[in-house]
C-alpha cells in the first residue's frame, strides 16, 4: 500500500528542502533548531492535534536529516520511527463495529480469557488496556461485528519485523528487519521514515568535492518521456555535482561478472542467488542465515560503477539516486569496500535540487552509458535476462534455469524450498520489490503509470550488446567481487 495523502509526502518534502537551504547558505548549524518555529509558527496546528507536536515532529525529521536517530530511536536501522508521528496512531487492534447485534449468547465475552469484553447499553466493547489482541472474540462472533485492524505498517512488512509498544507507538525489529521500507509509504501518519545523507551531499558540495551522481536504471521512464539521464546530468552539475553516470552501466558490468560466477558454480552444482537486491541480500543474513554461501560474491551495479568512477577518479564521491530504501542500508550496513559513499531518493534529491532552484528541463539524451539489457536490469527478470545474455557472448551454452522472484512474499517461498534442499532450479533472482527496483518504496509514481514510458524511452537505445558497453566505457577491468583483493 502507498499513502495517496499528498500532505505527508509535501511536509517531507519541504522540510528536507529547508534544511538542504540551511547547508547551501552555510547557516544550519547556526539555524537549525528555529528551523520548527518558522514552518510550524502557530498558534493553531495545521495538521495535528497542536503546533508543539507538530515543531517536535519537524525536529526530529531534522535529525533524520542529519543521518542521525530521530529522539527515543534505539536501533542502528535505516528505517525509523518518528516517535512523535506514531502517537496519532490507534491503539485499539480489535473494534467492536455497528454490526454488533447485542446477542444473547455472549460469544465474543465468552471467548475472552482476559475479561476485556463488557456488553454496554447497545453493543460489546473492548477494553484495550486489558486485550491481548487473540483474536478469539473476532473468530467467535456469529455477525462479524469485530473488526481486525491491523496498522497498516505491520500489514505491510513481508517479514515480521514491525511490533507495537506499552503505549501502542510501532517499534522495528532490528534483528527481522530488511530495510526495505514497504513500511514507510504505508503509514497514513507518515510516522515511519528514514535516514539521509542529505546533510552531508550538501555540505560535500559546499566544500568543494568532487561529487558523482549515480542514477538508477529505475529513473528511465518515471519522470516522463522528455525527462532523460541528460536532463538529469545538466540539473545536477547546476546544483554542483561533478557528473552523472547511469547505474545501468554497473548493470552491465555486473551482469558480466556474474555470468563467469554462474558457469563456475553451474558446472559444480552448486545454487546461488543474486546479490543485487539489498532488501534480498538483508533477508537472507537475517532470516535465512544458513543460506548465506549461497549469495553471488559479485557486487551490486551500485557498487559497480562506484568502483569505476573511484578508479578514474580517486578524489570522488559517489551518491546513489534512485527508488530503493535498502540501498542506505548496504552503503552503511555492509562496508564493501569501494561502494557508494551516499544513497538517496529520489524526493530527497528533488529536495535538494529545489534548494538550489534549479528546475529539470527536457533534453534530448547525448550519451547512452547502458546496453538495454543493463537498462532493464530495474525490472523483475532484468538481472536474468542480462547475465544469460552474458553467459551467451562469452560462449556458454548451458541451459540453465533461474527462479525470478518478483517480491518479498516470492523470495521467502524461493528461500524455503532452497533450504529444504527441494528447489529445483539453478539460481535465484530475488527482488524485494513487487516489479523490482522499479517499484521500490520511494518511486516517483506507480510502475503502471509509467510501464509504457519506460519501453518506449528504452527502445530508443542503440543494440550495443553487453560486452561492447563495457569496452566502451573502459569497465571490463574493475574488480567485482565483494573483496576486490
Amino acid at each position: 500500500m502507498i499513502t495517496n495523502d499528498g500532505t505527508i509526502i509535501q511536509i517531507k518534502h519541504e522540510i528536507l528542502c529547508e534544511v538542504a537551504k540551511l547547508v547551501f547558505a552555510g547557516k544550519f548549524q547556526a539555524e537549525k533548531d528555529e528551523l520548527p518555529y518558522r514552518m510550524m509558527p502557530g498558534p493553531k496546528a495545521s495538521y495535528r492535534c497542536c503546533v508543539y507536536k507538530e515543531r517536535e515532529i519537524v525536529r526530529q525529521r531534522i535529525r533524520l536529516a542529519e543521518g542521525h536517530n530521530p529522539q527515543g530511536a534505539r536501533n542502528d536501522l535505516v528505517v525509523q520511527v518518528v516517535h512523535a508521528a506514531c502517537e496519532d496512531c490507534p491503539i485499539s487492534r480489535y473494534v467492536v463495529t455497528d454490526n454488533c447485534q447485542k446477542c444473547m449468547g455472549k460469544a465474543c465475552q465468552q471467548s475472552c480469557n482476559f475479561g476485556a469484553i463488557d456488553i454496554g447499553r447497545t453493543r460489546a466493547h473492548i477494553d484495550p488496556q486489558k486485550c491481548r489482541e487473540c483474536g478469539k472474540c473476532a473468530v467467535a462472533c456469529p455477525y462479524n461485528a469485530i473488526a481486525d485492524l491491523i496498522r497498516p505498517c505491520r500489514r505491510s512488512c513481508p517479514v515480521g519485523a514491525i511490533s507495537m509498544d506499552e503505549n501502542g507507538i510501532c517499534m522495528i525489529d532490528e534483528k527481522k528487519c530488511i530495510q526495505c521500507g514497504r513500511c514507510i509509504h504505508s503509514c497514513p501518519f507518515g510516522a515511519i521514515s528514514s535516514k539521509s545523507c542529505i546533510v552531508d551531499v550538501c555540505q560535500a558540495i559546499m566544500d568543494g568535492k568532487r561529487v558523482y551522481a549515480m542514477m538508477a536504471p529505475s529513473a528511465e521512464g518515471q519522470f516522463g518521456t522528455d525527462i532523460t539521464f541528460e536532463s538529469w546530468r545538466n540539473a545536477l552539475k547546476e546544483v554542483g555535482f561533478t557528473d552523472l553516470v547511469e547505474v545501468g552501466l554497473g548493470g552491465d558490468m555486473t551482469a558480466y561478472a556474474k555470468a563467469k560466477e554462474w558457469t563456475e558454480a553451474y558446472s559444480e552444482g552448486k545454487k546461488l542467488t543474486t546479490s543485487c537486491c539489498p532488501g534480498f541480500v538483508n533477508m537472507i543474513r537475517l532470516h535465512y542465515p544458513d543460506l548465506e554461501e549461497h549469495i553471488s560474491t559479485t557486487v551490486s551495479p551500485m557498487c559497480a560503477v562506484s568502483r569505476w568512477i573511484k578508479a578514474k577518479d580517486p578524489e570522488a564521491v559517489t551518491l546513489f539516486i534512485g527508488p530503493c530504501i535498502a540501498k542506505k542500508s548496504e552503503v552503511l550496513d555492509q562496508k564493501i569496500p569501494g561502494n557508494a559513499d551516499y544513497a538517496m531518493t529520489f524526493g530527497e534529491i528533488r529536495a535538494v535540487i529545489r534548494a538550489k532552484g534549479v528546475t529539470i528541463k527536457e533534453a534530448e539524451e547525448v550519451c547512452q552509458g547502458a546496453s538495454t539489457f543493463g537498462k532493464w536490469f530495474g525490472n523483475s527478470g532484468g538481472v536474468t535476462a542480462a547475465v544469460l545474455e552474458s553467459m551467451k557472448e562469452q560462449g556458454v551454452t548451458d541451459d540453465v534455469h533461474v527462479e525470478c522472484c518478483n517480491g518479498a512474499d516470492a523470495c521467502k517461498r524461493a528461500l524455503l524450498m532452497l533450504k529444504m534442499g527441494r528447489f529445483p532450479g539453478d539460481f535465484i533472482e530475488g527482488m524485494a520489490c513487487e516489479g523490482g527496483c522499479v517499484g521500490g518504496p520511494s518511486r516517483h509514481v506507480d510502475v503502471a503509470k509509467f510501464k509504457r514510458t519506460r519501453e518506449a524511452m528504452i527502445k530508443k537505445a542503440d543494440s550495443r550488446n553487453v560486452r561492447e558497453n563495457l569496452e566502451k566505457f573502459g569497465a571490463e577491468r574493475v574488480p567485482m567481487g565483494r573483496d576486490p583483493q
